[in-house]
């Protein structure tokens, strides 16, 4: 089986929780402190063997493969990869089984990573998703007021539209939001609109 590692919680004598989404499902296991396994962390793609144990309610993580990226080494890109994807953990904590859209979507990420902007890929990513789940407000109703936003639109949490005046926010190029919900691209957006945008994205999903 294998799944991407998105959150990892220390235990008693170094023993681990361990959170990995796979094609269909969101496990969580124990993994037993040992000198003889493998490296873990969180963001990691895995390889690994589930096993049940009548002792715990958890699990058994066991026989981890870690199957490396071209982009692992580079420390810029691994903190960003590792920030975008901890917030899976918090959007999918409560749930076990969901659709493969989430773990095909880190797939198409992990390809991309290392020959692009990854937070690019990142705020792409994010749209696709909010998307496939129905949340995407490509309408430009304004979130707080309930009016349409005729002017450029500022953006909250969860990529939500808001006049600039009910949010008190800096807005964005509106033709540039649109291009943005409708082709999930950031093509128009300098590095400083995108640094703004990974900032609003890590607010949360």
């Amino acid at each position: 089986m294998q799944g991407y590692i998105i959150n990892i919680n220390k235990v008693k004598d170094e023993d681990l929780i361990v959170t990995v989404l796979t094609e269909d499902s969101v496990l969580t296991m124990y993994r037993f402190y040992g000198a003889r396994h493998s490296t873990i962390n969180l963001g990691y793609k895995i390889d690994f063997e589930v096993q049940s144990s009548i002792k715990s309610t958890i699990p058994q993580l066991r026989g981890v493969l870690h199957l490396g990226s071209k982009w692992t080494m580079q420390r810029e890109r691994m903190y960003i990869w590792q920030s975008f994807i901890q917030l899976f953990y918090k959007h999918l904590k409560d749930i076990d089984e969901i659709h493969s859209f989430y773990f095909n979507l880190l797939e198409e990420c992990n390809h991309k990573w290392h020959t692009q902007n990854p937070k690019r890929i990142s705020i792409e990513s994010y749209v696709r998703l909010l998307e496939f789940e129905g949340r995407l407000n490509d309408e430009f109703i304004c979130f707080n007021c309930e009016e349409v936003i005729e002017q450029n639109p500022s953006l909250i949490r969860g990529f939500l539209l808001a006049h600039e005046n009910c949010v008190w926010s800096e807005p964005f190029e509106r033709s540039y939001i649109e291009d943005l919900f409708e082709h999930k691209s950031t093509l128009f957006f300098n590095d400083e609109e995108v640094d703004k945008l990974w900032k609003i994205l890590m607010e949360g999903f």
